[in-house]
């Protein structure tokens, strides 16, 4: 699948409400233009250490040092500690080095960049700016999901969630250069199907978005948004510029299976992109980190395809938003929420 012009016939939306939350509380939200053939940077990092605080600030620093003379529009931090006042730390690490107005985050199972891959103790981030590519952020907070069973609550679970799903994706500009949405809510499959319905009915089933469900660690949930801990909450990034991106999902629930449709998945969406890779971006899920013998061989299979010069920024989910790899798919439809699938992202240009 690949997108590079084409928006589904709706209608802007204007931002006249949508930057206060529900909450009442007001978000900033950025919308700017991107610079036709302006540079687009993109760039990974990943730290383990048992010290959350400085494995925070080592990965920040790590991904400062790699985007050079570029000040990020966004950090996009995953971190697998459990407790939260590790997670405050390991945030507090990040936040040392990057304004806490740009970084956004997410509890996941471990991460992986082209440097290796890793679980527990770990913080990976994904730093996305220059003048070519434009970046929004909003945020939707006490979603009204916790504490719902999809088995018991499932009526007002669909209500609440697809209600969050479009309330966050209101508070975005969709425009004619829109090409990608990175959407991470705290909704553990099957759940996110029901906040992808919200997205969608705004910004259309045809719109490729990606991403994936926060983690449970130690049995807490927990989003990052300026600086603070949320749970039964979301966070989207919607992604604009004159680049191109092609996106496909594999399914796997063996050792052997997860390698070899890591390979194919990037195969056929590195084919389907056209252009120059800029990034790889990979929402994965725990179930098939579980199955590896070896929990560096997805990642190789993967740069089987991009080699090792290409940024890589992958994190282990619970649930995960992209292409479906099923017999039955639905037309017209690009991305869903979906369990045991590797959703792979190319941007390039």
């Amino acid at each position: 699948m690949n997108r590079e012009m084409k928006v589904p016939a709706r209608l802007v939306f204007a931002l006249v409400f949508a930057a206060v939350l529900v909450s009442g509380c007001a978000e900033p939200l950025k919308s700017g233009r991107a610079a036709k053939k302006g540079a687009i940077v993109i760039q990974s990092a990943l730290a383990e250490n048992e010290d959350a605080l400085k494995a925070g600030k080592i990965a920040a620093e790590s991904l400062k040092k790699a985007l050079g003379s570029t000040a990020p529009k966004v950090v996009l931090v995953t971190d697998c500690f459990d407790d939260k006042a590790l997670k405050t730390s390991a945030l507090k690490g990040v936040t040392s080095v990057f304004s806490k107005d740009i970084v956004v985050g997410f509890a996941g199972y471990g991460s992986f960049t082209q440097g290796g891959a890793q679980d527990t103790d770990t913080v990976g981030v994904l730093g996305i700016g220059g003048d070519g590519i434009d970046v929004q952020i909003a945020f939707q907070k006490n979603m009204g999901a916790k504490g719902l069973s999809f088995d018991t609550d499932k009526a007002k679970l669909t209500k609440v969630l697809g209600d969050a799903g479009r309330t966050l994706a209101k508070k975005l500009t969709q425009k004619a250069d829109s090409r990608l949405l990175i959407a991470i809510p705290d909704a553990h499959s099957p759940k996110n199907q029901l906040f992808m319905d919200g997205l969608q009915e705004v910004v259309g089933k045809d719109f490729p978005i990606t991403g994936g469900s926060i983690s449970k660690n130690d049995g807490e949930t927990f989003l990052s948004y300026q600086g603070q801990l949320h749970s039964d909450s979301a966070i989207a990034i919607m992604l604009s510029g004159d680049f191109k991106v092609a996106m496909a999902g594999r399914q796997a629930k063996t050792n052997d299976a997860v390698i070899a449709t890591a390979k194919d998945g990037a195969a056929e969406a590195l084919k389907n992109l056209g252009a120059k890779p800029i990034a790889m971006i990979a929402f994965d899920c725990a179930g098939r980190k579980g199955k590896l013998d070896n929990l560096g061989d997805e990642l190789k299979a993967f740069q089987g395809v991009t080699g090792k010069d290409i940024t890589v920024f992958g994190a282990y989910c619970a649930g995960e938003f992209g292409p479906a790899d099923v017999k039955e798919k639905k037309p017209g439809v690009v991305s869903s929420g979906m369990g045991w699938h590797a959703m792979i992202t190319f941007i390039g240009r």
